[in-house]
C-alpha cells in the first residue's frame, strides 16, 4: 500500500510564517503614516470655517483679523476634534495644533496671502510636523 502525504511539513509552515512576518514589518509603518495623515486632514477640515471667517473679515475691513473672536469664530480650545487640540487665528494666520493622535504639540500653519483677488491660502508644516504626514494639498 502506498502512504498518502497529508498536511504541510514543518519547513513549509516556517517559510509561510517568515513571509507573513516580513509583510507585516513593511505594512505596519506605512499604515501608521496613513492614519496620521488622515488625522492631519481632519485639522484642515476644522480650519475651513476659519479660512472663510478670515476671508470675510479681510473682504469687509481690508485687514486680517487679530484673533478668533474678531474673526467671528469660537475660542481656539473650543474648535477641536478627534486629533485636533485647537484652531487659533493670529493676525490672520490659522494655527492648527494636534494632540497625541498625531504628535502632541504638532502644528500645521495655514497662512493667508492677500491680494486683488482676495485671500490665497498656503499650508506649511510647523513645529514637530513631519512632511510625510502632510496631505497631498500641502506638499
Amino acid at each position: 500500500m502506498k502512504k498518502v502525504q497529508q498536511g504541510f511539513t514543518l519547513i513549509e509552515l516556517m517559510i509561510v510564517v517568515a513571509i507573513i512576518g516580513i509583510l507585516a514589518a513593511v505594512a505596519i509603518p506605512a499604515y501608521q503614516d496613513y492614519t496620521k495623515r488622515a488625522h492631519v486632514t481632519e485639522g484642515l477640515s476644522l480650519a475651513s470655517s476659519g479660512k472663510t471667517a478670515v476671508t470675510e473679515y479681510y473682504n469687509s475691513k481690508g485687514s486680517l483679523p487679530p484673533g478668533n473672536v474678531s474673526a467671528g469664530l469660537a475660542t481656539a480650545p473650543s474648535i477641536k476634534g478627534n486629533a485636533v487640540q485647537s484652531v487659533k487665528v493670529t493676525a490672520g494666520l490659522l494655527i492648527i495644533t494636534y494632540n497625541a493622535k498625531v504628535l502632541t504639540g504638532a502644528i500645521l500653519n495655514l497662512s493667508p496671502t492677500t491680494g486683488v483677488g482676495g485671500v490665497k491660502w498656503t499650508c506649511k508644516a510647523g513645529t514637530s510636523m513631519k512632511a510625510q504626514w502632510l496631505p497631498s494639498s500641502c506638499r
